[in-house]
């Protein structure tokens, strides 16, 4: 039941991730020809190979396996990507601080590694559509009878956050009344909440997921509410970058990324790589 609770998901996902209450009335149609499903084929005569650059220590998005292999989702994702237009595919590890002058040194064509799409980064590269979005989360103690997460519902409550994110600021403007207590990092908030010292935590959803699902949590806790994906505090979701003014590569990968989704390959690989939903 949640493998089709989550396709659902993934479908928002891919389509752009606009903030959870606007999404009833998203044109579906119109997003998947944003997405290149329908747009007809790109010019691929002179495109045998493309080269993708990622980071190794980031899973499952990009590691080593303990036989040395570098896989996860975005790695697999680019090589789907290319299989989908039947060219040649050759991702590479680098150092995370190093991806963009690399690639803007052209030494690959395209960066797909969790580079989150905003004005930073915009300033220096260019990006295809989101391929996901990270949502940000409550997650409160089993044990705490709080199911409404709603401003007016936690009232006074004391809330977890990382000292000086988006999350941070989310909570102080929407939930006036609440205490947002700053962390200097997310495990420091996490044993807050285990230690019943705050009421929940509000985060990075996908890092919570694997908190949840992992040894560390102890099985302590759960996630509440459901996903925020409000873009003026928390991007305009992932996508593969390319550089400045590449426009060819960015409509190639476009239309490949479309063509992986509407194969169900894309489906697939969310649900290898994360054992738990994180909308």
């Amino acid at each position: 039941m949640w493998r089709s609770a989550l396709a659902l998901c993934l479908t928002a996902a891919w389509l752009g991730c606009a903030p959870v209450a606007a999404q009833e009335g998203d044109d579906a149609g119109a997003n998947e020809e944003a997405a290149g499903v329908q747009k007809p084929p790109p010019d691929l005569k002179d495109v045998e190979r493309i080269t993708f650059l990622t980071d190794s220590d980031y899973p499952p998005f990009n590691y080593f396996d303990e036989e040395g292999t570098l896989t996860g989702f975005n790695v697999d994702l680019a090589r789907s990507i290319c299989d989908e237009l039947a060219v040649e595919c050759d991702v590479r590890p680098v150092e995370w601080n190093g991806i963009m002058s690399a690639l803007t040194r052209k030494e690959a064509d395209a960066a797909i590694a969790s580079l989150r799409v905003s004005k930073q980064t915009l300033e220096q590269l260019d990006f295809t559509e989101s391929y996901y979005h990270t949502p940000a989360r409550f997650v409160a103690r089993k044990d705490n009878p709080q199911k409404n997460v709603r401003p007016e519902a936690l009232g006074k409550k004391r809330i977890g956050v990382v000292e000086g994110t988006a999350h941070e600021a989310f909570i102080k403007d929407f939930y006036p009344e609440a205490e947002a207590v700053p962390f200097a990092r997310l495990a420091r908030a996490q044993a807050a909440l285990k230690a019943r010292t705050v009421d929940l935590v509000f985060a990075d959803g996908i890092t919570l997921m694997f908190w949840l699902n992992g040894t560390s949590s102890d099985g302590c806790c759960e996630f509440r509410g459901g996903a925020y994906l409000e873009s003026r505090y928390f991007g305009e979701g992932v996508g593969i970058a390319v550089r400045k003014g590449d426009r060819k590569i960015r409509e190639i990968l476009n239309y490949g990324l479309g063509r992986v989704r509407a194969s169900g390959r894309y489906e697939e690989l969310f649900l290898r790589y994360f054992p738990l939903s994180f909308f």
